[in-house]
């Protein structure tokens, strides 16, 4: 086998922990990953994995040569990217994005992504959870909101602006806020962090300080679908995504409120994983995707 195709095989092994999920993230089998992992050690005269009945790790010497080999593959593939600038990127790549804009943003724009780049495919992850994108074998990750420090690569590409809404039944009822003051008479649907079940409290910038509230509430939800369809049923004020609420607030069934004491806009970061350089499907489709926010709820 090519010794590149060693190198690929072996990082991938590394990354995702696991001989079965490499040889599943390659498209190979199991017993063809075993092989060149045998090969590839055989070569180098040395000891590169330990291999348990749960999981796969590096030895000292494979943490060492797992780097070496990232910077070669690195190289090839830069190189080789010389020569194919003018030619269309083709090939498989995994994304992953956050359930409300993969349904709402990103799916319906995918034609024309595929009419542009037809010899790429996505295989496109939909979720609101933490995703692993080295042990999923993920090549780009959108994510909303603070970054714990993962040691991923990061490109930055805005800030998400929240608004504060009513259902128009709600105010009929009880009125409409228009200080920060009058929040203490009305009623707030909660959201419970999905990873940490820590329920968010009402937030608003006066000036440059972040301020926050604690507010009645009578429901605690964990997901967006379920925090707009609560407001909608009239069960309180919500702070949320303006893209996420703009069609209802066309329809007047969402009313803004308080449009001067809005809550922090939350970062949107493009995650890859640490290797130093993209395949251009990927690059493409992060500078598409990036392109597709700016111009859609940014």
């Amino acid at each position: 086998m090519d010794r590149i195709d060693l190198f690929r095989i072996f990082t991938r092994v590394v990354d995702a922990a696991s001989f079965t999920r490499a040889a599943d993230l390659l498209g190979l089998p199991r017993s063809s990953v075993s092989a060149a992992i045998a090969e590839l050690e055989g070569r180098v005269g040395a000891r590169l994995l330990y291999r348990t009945t749960r999981r796969v790790s590096p030895t000292h010497d494979g943490l060492a040569f797992y780097d070496r080999c990232l910077r070669i593959i690195a190289d090839v593939e830069e190189t080789e990217g010389i020569f194919r600038q003018n030619v269309r990127p083709t090939g498989s790549l995994r994304v992953d994005v956050p359930g409300r804009i993969g349904r709402l943003i990103v799916s319906p724009a995918l034609p024309c992504f595929f009419e542009e780049y037809p010899g790429i495919d996505v295989t496109l992850g939909v979720t609101d959870r933490a995703v692993d994108l080295i042990g999923e074998g993920v090549d780009c990750v959108l994510r909303v909101g603070p970054l714990s420090d993962s040691g991923l690569i990061a490109r930055n590409v805005g800030k998400l602006p929240l608004i504060n809404v009513a259902g128009s039944g709600y105010l009929s009822r009880h009125g409409t806020p228009n200080t920060v003051e009058d929040l203490k008479e009305h009623w707030a649907v909660n959201y419970a962090s999905p990873s940490t079940g820590r329920v968010e409290q009402w937030e608003w910038m006066d000036g440059d300080v972040l301020r926050n509230l604690p507010m009645r509430s009578r429901v605690t939800v964990n997901g967006a679908e379920a925090y707009i369809a609560c407001c909608l049923a009239d069960l309180g004020l919500i702070q949320i995504p303006a893209y996420d609420v703009r069609d209802h607030i066309r329809a007047g069934e969402l009313i803004e409120v308080l449009p001067n004491h809005r809550a922090e806009p939350l970062p949107m970061t493009l995650l890859y994983s640490h290797r130093r350089h993209l395949p251009r499907r990927v690059q493409v489709f992060a500078d598409w995707l990036i392109a597709l926010l700016e111009r859609e709820i940014l």
